[in-house]
């Protein structure tokens, strides 16, 4: 699984499989990305929100391995809505991790937090904030940029008037939450879409349904979820700081069927995730 990757719109290429390292603290973070990269992972996910870019950067710096080979990738704070703001977080993103580049920066939300999803759209706020993306990208600050839980109309927003198109939208995307008209729309305009919380939070691990068809293939149900995810042309990064779970995580060395891909599509949609069903995950506000 290590070796598989996909083609950005500029060419780079990034790991089909990375690790997400929400809810870790640096300490917690430092460790996961050495156990991570020992086992042969190269993609490593971080963001400014997550409070923990410092423990990335040390464990990038003492996992043994160069820095070339890794693909690093953080994200903009939602609030952060114009040109100065936006660029400022970028320095500073890279002074906290200890790096001369980013491979890939996207912008967390198309809202602040507190107002995802509501009336006002920020779109010229976007605007300006693509502005700096896209500096930071022509500086060499940044090797790709994108975007994250943009919609359709967020996106058309930013390709109205972008010099530098987005490469990725990152998005909530798992067995029964699979949004699929975002993910076509996304395809057609060569923007990779890379799901979060793959896994669903872990929320879809003790589903019948999805375990019997995991059964079937002798994988677990997080095998299978991930799986699912990758035959739809998505990137993952599940979130774990357990080095068997990355491992497992990593064994995914079988095919779906389409009949079975079309019954995970449409299993009934998770309609609440237990302790993570706040933001920056799903529906809710920040506690």
């Amino acid at each position: 699984m290590f070796n598989e990757t996909c083609r950005l719109s500029n060419g780079l290429e990034i790991p089909k499989l990375g690790l997400g390292t929400w809810l870790l603290d640096n300490e917690q973070a430092a460790q996961a990305v050495r156990d991570a990269v020992s086992i042969g992972y190269r993609h490593i996910d971080t963001a400014q929100a997550y409070g923990n870019e410092a423990g990335v950067g040390e464990g990038i710096r003492s996992c043994g391995v160069a820095r070339e080979e890794l693909f690093i990738m953080t994200k903009v704070a939602a609030e952060l809505k114009n040109y100065t703001a936006v660029m400022q977080s970028i320095d500073e993103s890279l002074a906290r991790m200890g790096l001369d580049y980013i491979d890939l920066l996207i912008i967390h939300s198309p809202q602040p937090w507190r107002e995802f999803r509501e009336e006002k759209r920020y779109f010229e706020e976007n605007k300006e904030a693509w502005k700096a993306m896209e500096n930071a990208y022509r500086s060499g600050k940044v090797k790709a940029i994108g975007l994250s839980n943009f919609l359709q109309d967020d996106i058309e927003n930013i390709l109205a008037v972008c010099e530098i198109k987005p490469m990725v939208n990152q998005i909530l995307a798992h067995v029964s939450n699979t949004p699929e008209k975002l993910i076509r729309f996304c395809q057609t305009e060569d923007i990779l879409v890379d799901a979060y919380s793959p896994i669903a939070h872990g929320a879809i691990l003790d589903d019948a349904a999805v375990k019997v068809i995991a059964d079937k293939y002798g994988v677990s149900v997080a095998q299978l979820c991930l799986r699912y995810d990758i035959q739809l042309g998505l990137v993952v990064i599940p979130k774990t700081a357990n080095p068997n779970h990355m491992r497992m995580n990593a064994e995914l060395d079988f095919v779906i069927n389409d009949t079975d891909m079309d019954t995970l599509k449409n299993l009934e949609q998770i309609q609440h995730y237990g302790e993570h069903s706040f933001f920056p995950v799903f529906g809710g506000k920040l506690k």
